[in-house]
């Protein structure tokens, strides 16, 4: 009995070292007036970072959607490390990037560019 006490305290102890440390992801998407852009795709990928415990469930490390009418695209919790980011809109220059997020809540702004015009070298 006292070993199985100690086996469970022991357990107990270990827990919030495998702990992950989660971050919540808020992207802002304007453009270069600083006005929003509703209904942009944003997609958020978990790179690297703080080790992964699963603990006998998944941890999702890839998320997709669109921003609201403020420009504001509102991720889940991630676990906290490096992450890519891709934006795209119509009418505007798809933007991508990563980031380090050492933080419990991060809002990353992105400013979309106008498409440039073509042109022809010959």
């Amino acid at each position: 009995m006292k070993r199985l006490v100690t086996l469970l305290i022991v357990a107990m102890l270990a827990v919030p070292v495998l702990a992950v440390e989660m971050t919540k992801i808020q992207v802002k998407v304007t453009n270069l007036d600083g006005k929003p852009i509703d209904r942009a795709s944003v997609i958020v990928r978990f790179v690297s970072g703080r080790s992964v415990v699963k603990l006998g469930k998944g941890i999702i490390t890839h998320w997709e959607m669109r921003t609201n009418q403020e420009g504001v695209a509102k991720i889940p919790a991630l676990p906290q490390g490096k992450f890519q980011v891709q934006v795209i809109a119509k009418g505007y220059q798809t933007f991508g990037d990563s980031f380090e997020v050492d933080e419990p809540e991060k809002t990353l702004e992105v400013k979309l560019n106008p498409p440039q015009p073509q042109y022809s070298a010959h």
